[in-house]
């Protein structure tokens, strides 16, 4: 990794235009290839699946995909000569359009009046295409759109809906992204005071993500991508992209304070933080391809789309970044540290202000805390208990767009069921006796049989309630289990709404698996990079915790309708079924990130001390910052999704952001490190038998030193001073340890009464100084250059602020 970064920090102006070559390239390619994206829902099965068999050989024409023109008149009659004269002739252009199966409209005989609202005012007909709504080009939806529009006027509305319809209606791209570019950047320029540092992020993850959703548009031409993978992969690039670039970025910034030269500090920040970010990385992928097991191929597409851009952007953080480090050098800093660096010289590592004072907190009431964490967690996760899986309808789109007006139309003029007629498709049986027993069950409207072909018959049944109620779910149920086989027929439920109860069951009925499936994987990483039972252990509690309140907040949110007027994302409904395996994959990568990026360094503090409290309190105090400015970066991207215009896509986002913020703010600062310091030593407790058969993998290396005399080398030396507190006085009792550039501890004493202290060097270099001592003094580090010649150091101790 270090010979890698040294490379791109070296070459740097090549490195760059590589990227921007790549990037350029990919985006022509892209745009002269357009888009080829395919909802492919793969149900086999089902008994939805079995009524579109018969359906596609019976009625091969009419198999397809059917939607609706309706349109309203202001005043008097529909069936006026002046409102005929202008639909009739558009509908009849667009059933001549090649890919069209056949338009029923209410001016034609064989039921037509029935299309005709019991007022007069509105009327609708059905188009029903060759395809499924997947497969039907854009094109050829686009121009029955514009037809059907071109036939209104003032004082007649005509809209259109339908599956097809509503992907034609692509929401303003680019909105969502920009807005979560610039929350991110004040954050950033928060975090870091310098314009420089906080271009660095954003420029990685626009690299990343823009050369991921180009390749992904590539690749829709090659193999079936669902249209919500380029959402879902600009929200989950953005989110990693910046906060892997923020993690490097301020490794870096901390080395060039410390007096390191760029090109090294650079170097150093890549071959341990890069190295993280690999590791994370990875994991993040992994959690991805965990939605393989639900055998769903919808999601198919989705682990491809979103998994290539967090390899982008991993590839960008540990290349281009080095390279854009390279321009920049010190201007890293803000002008105010390049001053104070050039006048005072290179500043001490010490752990202080208020991430410090919240880590002697929690060491304090760990009982307390976690108690205030776990009574936080659990109320917001009440609501998970009434979580409905289904599919939202197209009355929770935009109120601005046709399929929401078509919607609204519809439902006022025939009722709500309208919006999703079931289809129950006969072959065998009495299907007249059958129709008549639909008709006496509670829920129905109407119903219509339709002549038959080949033996099969197919009865539109019209629901009293909308295609996301949970009545219409209930119906279905009535249907396949009580009145088609009290009927004696042979039959099956389909219909767009039908397929929709169908996968939110298969996906339900599969999420067990997926969810033991991905926290085994996360359980076993942790076990290998951190050799520790527990705190593998202890992961997998904290991931089914945040999933749970986060999904509580969902529930809230989107099936309760808590809000939902605030975020402009139509009424309540069930969850989307496809969610809960998305945002699962997601939220566990991102909550590795986050474990990782703390337990490592509580694990390297514990290997040179052996000291639970002193590992816990530490690691908690040198990380805790970082993670809260990554998280919150996360959440404003997340968040911004909401302005998509995609219901799924703001659905998810809130989802993220809830699970991102309750995960970093509550699990990974309070409840992580108070049930660690409740655990003691235990937390790192591993079998001897494991032990010799578990690989070692080394997640954050230690960072190399700045000279590189090896232990050994040269002549021996001292390293003495004293260790005083706040005022000046001698601190008695102080645990001063001298740590060699690999991580092992050379030499450890306890300062005497008058906070004298003296330490032996086993050859000159570059060494590590931590100081220990008893709250409310704080822990400090300082990295010291040893000479041939005895060096005289003192510390100085700052006092933490009571936590209350």
């Amino acid at each position: 990794m270090a010979a890698l970064a040294r490379w791109c920090y070296r070459h740097r102006l090549v490195v760059l235009l590589l990227w921007v070559g790549a990037l350029f390239g990919l985006g022509f390619s892209a745009s002269t290839a357009g888009t080829d994206y395919a909802n492919v829902f793969s149900l086999p099965d089902t008994d939805s699946k079995k009524a579109y068999d018969l359906m596609e050989k019976a009625f091969p024409a009419s198999a397809g995909d059917t939607d609706t023109v309706v349109w309203k008149v202001d005043e008097g009659s529909v069936r006026d000569e002046a409102v005929r004269s202008r639909i009739q002739p558009a509908l009849d252009e667009i059933a001549k359009m090649r890919g069209v199966g056949g338009v029923a409209g209410p001016y034609a005989g064989g039921g037509g009046a029935a299309r005709i609202s019991g007022d007069g005012r509105i009327a609708y007909a059905q188009i029903t295409f060759t395809e499924q709504a997947n497969a039907v080009p854009k094109e050829l939806v686009q121009d029955v759109v514009d037809t059907a529009h071109a036939a209104g006027r003032e004082g007649l509305e005509v809209e259109v809906g339908g599956q097809a319809v509503q992907r034609v209606q692509e929401p303003p791209t680019g909105l969502a992204e920009m807005v979560g570019l610039a929350a991110a950047a004040v954050v950033l320029f928060l975090a870091f005071g310098s314009l420089y540092a906080m271009l660095l992020p954003l420029a990685v993850a626009v690299f990343g993500v823009g050369m991921g959703l180009f390749s992904t548009q590539l690749l829709s031409h090659v193999t079936d991508i669902p249209d919500l993978a380029p959402l879902l992969s600009s929200l989950i690039g953005l989110g990693v992209g910046i906060d892997y670039a923020l993690f490097i970025v301020t490794r870096h910034r901390k080395g060039v304070l410390r007096g390191l030269d760029p090109e090294e500090s650079a170097v150093t920040a890549l071959n341990t933080s890069g190295r993280a970010v690999l590791f994370a990385g990875g994991t993040v992928c992994i959690a991805l391809a965990g939605m393989l097991v639900t055998n769903l191929r919808f999601l198919d597409g989705v682990v491809i789309g979103t998994s290539l851009t967090v390899v982008l952007s991993v590839l960008a953080a540990t290349t281009l970044l080095p390279a854009l480090l390279g321009f920049l050098g010190a201007r890293v800093l803000s002008r105010k540290q390049r001053r104070r660096l050039a006048a005072t010289g290179p500043e001490p590592e010490r752990t202080s202000g208020p991430a410090a004072r919240w880590s002697q907190g929690v060491q304090r009431r760990p009982r307390t805390i976690a108690a205030a964490a776990l009574v936080v967690m659990a109320v917001l996760a009440l609501p998970v208990l009434s979580l409905r899986l289904g599919a939202t309808d197209q009355g929770n789109d935009d109120a601005s767009t046709t399929t929401r007006k078509a919607y609204d139309l519809l439902a006022e003029g025939f009722g709500p069921g309208f919006n999703g007629p079931l289809q129950v498709v006969v072959d065998g049986g009495d299907a007249t006796a059958l129709a008549r027993s639909i008709e006496d069950t509670p829920g129905v409207a109407q119903v219509a049989a339709l002549p038959p072909a080949g033996g099969i018959t197919v009865i539109q049944v019209v629901p009293t309630t909308s295609p996301q109620s949970q009545e219409t779910d209930a119906l279905i149920d009535r249907l396949r289990d009580d009145v088609v086989p009290a009927a004696g027929a042979e039959a099956h439920v389909g219909g767009v709404t039908a397929v929709s109860k169908d996968f939110a069951t298969v996906t339900g009925d599969r999420l067990p698996l997926f969810i033991a499936t991905i926290i085994g994987l996360g359980f076993l990483l942790l076990l290998v990079a951190f050799r520790s039972l527990v705190v593998p252990l202890t992961a997998a509690v904290m991931n089914l915790v945040a999933a749970a309140a986060s999904f509580g907040v969902l529930v809230a949110v989107f099936q309760w309708g808590w809000g939902l007027d605030l975020l402009g994302l139509g009424k309540e409904g069930p969850i989307n079924a496809f969610l809960p395996v998305i945002m699962l994959s997601l939220l566990f990568g991102l909550s590795m990130d986050y474990q990782v990026f703390l337990v490592s360094r509580m694990h390297e503090e514990w290997v040179h001390t052996r000291d639970n409290a002193r590992a816990v309190r530490v690691g908690l105090a040198e990380t805790s910052r970082v993670i809260n400015s990554a998280a919150l970066i996360m959440v404003c991207v997340f968040l911004a999704f909401v302005l998509s215009g995609d219901s799924g896509a703001a659905m998810a986002g809130v989802g993220l952001a809830a699970a991102v913020a309750l995960d970093a703010f509550i699990l990974r600062t309070a409840l992580v490190p108070a049930a660690m310091h409740l655990l003691g030593d235990a937390n790192w407790w591993l079998p001897g038998w494991l032990e010799k058969r578990l690989p070692h993998l080394a997640v954050e290396p230690k960072e190399e030193a700045a000279h590189p005399a090896a232990a050994g080398e040269g002549p021996a030396s001292v390293v003495h001073g004293f260790v005083r507190g706040t005022g000046g006085e001698p601190v008695e009792g102080a645990t001063v340890a001298l740590v060699a550039p690999d991580g092992r501890e050379v030499d450890r004493v306890t300062s005497l009464a008058d906070g004298s202290y003296i330490l032996s060097v086993p050859a000159p270099g570059t060494y590590r100084l931590t100081t220990t001592a008893e709250p409310p003094l704080l822990d400090r580090t300082r990295q010291l250059t040893v000479a041939t010649e005895p060096l005289v150091h003192d510390v100085h101790l700052d006092e933490a602020a009571e936590v209350t």
